[in-house]
């Protein structure tokens, strides 16, 4: 047999291999999801608490923990049984280092969409974010740029601009470094790397026809990217159209990040219409 039906067999086995794990995916997150509509009253309380502590620390949540700074009226005990359960479930996953437990990305787009109150921007914040971008109005690549650079300072997290005319905006980069997630060298590597990949972020975005989304887990990508999360908010002008977003890791705060992202999409919007 040549070697071109070698490569050729090699290639349809891949792409066989790769629709199948696809499908096996898609089986476990509808199982998931079907088994969150059956969560108890209870098991989200615990299930908001971890993820709330995972947020604030970026460190395994264990039952003790739970129980001494968060009013759940149950004993250590119980908590633990119903993390177990959870865990189960696929709402959490246990790292082999800790004996602790954090939230899976299913859980996060759960928390997110169901539990999660976002955080509105006070006047003082929006006059703030608008005077960093108010002079550069009557210029498109200006406007994105400062609107990317205002979104890191104000997020402490790496903010990305792409439009369809093939400009990839980035700001924020050494953000990162001060988020425990990035540490991890292949992590941080994969992700700094996509800043000179347009193609990859433009595809993302074309992936997803919401104005707004958050991108988490599978969503977003494979490899270690799974372990980040993407906050944009997309805008359209007669001169350009493209998104602004915040990623970050999975445990963002999307309560804070979320309304200056699209607080900040609908000014591009505004200013260059």
């Amino acid at each position: 047999m040549s070697v071109f039906h070698y490569e050729e067999e090699y290639k349809i086995a891949q792409e066989q291999e790769n629709l199948l794990t696809d499908i096996s995916t898609r089986c476990i997150l509808v199982l998931i999801m079907d088994a969150i509509t059956d969560l108890t009253p209870r098991q989200i309380q615990i299930l908001k608490a971890v993820i709330d502590e995972y947020i604030a620390t970026a460190e395994a949540v264990g039952s003790e923990t739970l129980e001494k700074k968060h009013n759940l009226g149950v004993s250590p005990a119980t908590i633990r049984n119903e993390m177990v359960r959870l865990t189960e479930l696929g709402m959490l996953k246990q790292p082999h280092t800790s004996a602790g437990r954090t939230p899976t990305p299913v859980a996060m787009k759960y928390y997110v969409e169901q539990l999660m109150k976002p955080k509105d921007l006070s006047v003082a914040e929006e006059v703030a974010v608008k005077e960093k971008v108010w002079n550069y109005r009557q210029e498109i690549d200006k406007l994105l740029r400062e609107a990317t650079k205002a979104l890191a300072e104000k997020t402490k997290a790496l903010a990305i601009t792409a439009t369809n005319e093939g400009d990839l905006y980035y700001a924020g980069a050494a953000n990162i470094l001060d988020m425990p997630e990035f540490y991890d060298y292949q992590l941080t590597h994969e992700l700094l790397g996509t800043l000179d990949e347009y193609a990859f972020w433009w595809h993302v975005l074309e992936s997803h026809d919401d104005l707004s989304s958050i991108l988490l887990g599978d969503d977003l990508s494979t490899g270690m990217l799974t372990q980040c999360g993407f906050v944009y908010h997309k805008f359209k002008t007669p001169h350009v159209s493209g998104a602004i977003g915040v990623v970050g890791p999975s445990r963002l705060n999307y309560s804070a990040v979320i309304p200056v992202v699209r607080y900040l999409g609908n000014l591009i919007d505004e200013f260059a219409s």
